[in-house]
């Protein structure tokens, strides 16, 4: 039992007890032990005397005790979650502004997909993405941005990150969410930051990616849920515009007709033959859809002259 261990070191606090003398009071410390009583003979090879404590006093100490270690605890947990707090709330200024409407738009400060711009203009920008790994999952349904059929892809990789894999290692979160369209004939998945959802389009079939954070490289954990693969993402260029809002089947197909053909017209740059458009969402779900950043994504290769 906690008070009546006498072999073990004890952590001892000073409690002040009154006592009598004549014509003054006058205070003497009690020393009352939280997680053990020190043994008799120390007590005697250190010269202190003590005076017996009563089961109140001894419940008190251990009560105070235990009060500062929680309030410690509670600290730490509070900066922590202000920390993660704070990468939600305060952007990264990774992007730059073409409009108002990109102006708008915040990213949470998390890590990304590594790339270089190579060039822009009003319209679009065309990016080197270094390589990186992806978590991918197939998504159910016939689009790719139902709520269910998200929500259950999300859930699923999420699950993967959060410690649901053989060496249940808990890693950190990064953004984009990528959402990616493929051919039937198993095209090779290319994406950048996000998560991804990609569609086989003869079998309305997307598929969703989380990326990986960049400090495991290719020694990540395999997942114990079989709907999840692991993936990496070769180096490649991409035409990337920006849009806000909330994403839909919809704004994706007449987006990627806009860059299409906008990228007819590219001195430099014309699309890969083959590919198929991805979607870069880099914001949570309770984001305001003026501030939410959204990226269509088209893989291009240059020109021979």
């Amino acid at each position: 039992m906690l008070l009546t261990s006498p072999s073990i070191p004890s952590t001892q606090i000073p409690v002040l007890k009154p006592h009598k003398r004549k014509n003054s009071l006058s205070y003497s410390p009690i020393i009352f032990p939280v997680k053990s009583m020190a043994t008799t003979d120390n007590m005697k090879r250190s010269g202190r005397r003590t005076a017996p404590i009563s089961a109140l006093e001894a419940r008190v100490s251990l009560v105070l005790a235990l009060a500062a270690q929680t309030s410690s605890l509670s600290q730490r947990f509070l900066m922590e979650l202000a920390n993660e707090t704070a990468k939600y709330v305060l952007p990264s200024r990774r992007f730059e502004s073409r409009s108002l409407e990109e102006a708008l738009m915040s990213v949470p400060d998390l890590e990304t997909v590594d790339f270089k711009v190579l060039s822009r203009n009003d319209q679009y920008e065309i990016r080197e993405v270094e390589s990186y790994f992806i978590a991918e999952t197939t998504m159910p349904g016939k689009y790719g941005f139902d709520f269910a059929g998200a929500s259950q892809s999300f859930n699923a990789l999420a699950e993967y990150l959060f410690g649901k894999n053989t060496r249940e290692k808990q890693m950190e979160m990064t953004t984009p969410v990528f959402t990616r369209r493929i051919k039937s004939d198993g095209e090779k998945m290319d994406m950048t930051t996000p998560v991804i959802t990609r569609r086989v389009e003869d079998q309305d079939k997307w598929k969703m990616s989380f990326v990986m954070p960049s400090k495991y490289g290719a020694d990540l954990p395999l997942p114990k849920d079989s709907s999840v693969t692991i993936k990496e993402v070769p180096k490649r260029i991409i035409a990337v515009v920006a849009f806000s809002g909330f994403v839909t089947d919809e704004e994706v197909e007449r987006r990627e007709s806009s860059l299409r053909d906008l990228l007819n017209n590219n001195p430099e740059f014309r699309v890969k033959e083959g590919v198929s458009v991805e979607v870069a969402q880099y914001n949570p779900p309770f984001a305001l859809p003026f501030n939410r950043r959204n990226e269509i994504a088209l893989e291009v290769e240059r020109k021979r002259t």
